[in-house]
């Protein structure tokens, strides 16, 4: 591979991941019922109405469930697989097989999402409680949806909250899972993002 064609691989990656990225979040705050007025919710939603809203027509929001905004994830993820097998030379594989590769990146995805935000989440906990700051507002938004079963399982232990190494662990199960499952179905993770 020359350097024009890795440049453009990488360039191809990136672009499509982060609106990736942008999209996922979207989903997952709508999922989480975070503050809606938030400017960085306001961001998201502008960023990715053109795409969504067409799609609403057909796919309506069911409560915190968006179907328009997963969907159109799973296309975004599809087409950077068949890019990234046409950029390096690869011949595509059945639909089929491109789909499952899709959710399967997703689903990696999302649960990335979910451990960025925890991780987050404990590190401004320690460097500054209590901070307004509106990105930190919207990961305790996604977070505390996940974690408030972990902490009604636990007892109280002195003012200490071990329910974010709980979720890190079911997490980790998780991604091993999808990683064996990806494996029978033939996927090589450099092919999608999360995994």
């Amino acid at each position: 591979m020359n350097a024009i064609n890795e440049i453009s691989l990488y360039l191809v990656q990136t672009v499509i991941g982060i609106y990736l990225i942008i999209m996922l979040l979207r989903f997952v705050l709508q999922l989480s019922l975070a503050d809606f007025y938030n400017p960085i919710s306001q961001f998201l939603v502008r960023a990715t109405n053109p795409v969504v809203l067409p799609l609403r027509r057909v796919l309506p929001a069911r409560g915190r469930f968006d179907p328009a905004s997963l969907l159109v994830a799973i296309v975004i993820q599809l087409l950077a697989i068949v890019a990234m097998l046409a950029m390096n030379g690869f011949s595509l594989p059945a639909v089929g097989l491109l789909v499952a590769w899709s959710v399967v990146g997703v689903i990696a995805l999302l649960l990335r999402i979910y451990f960025f935000a925890l991780l987050g989440m404990i590190i401004l906990s320690w460097i500054a409680p209590g901070t307004a700051n509106p990105a930190a507002y919207l990961m305790f938004q996604i977070t505390e949806p996940v974690m408030a079963p972990f902490r009604r399982m636990l007892p109280a232990m002195g003012g200490m909250d071990f329910s974010p190494i709980l979720v890190f662990i079911l997490i980790n199960i998780i991604q091993i899972a999808l990683r064996n499952f990806a494996a029978g179905l033939g996927l090589h993770p450099a092919l999608v993002m999360g995994l």
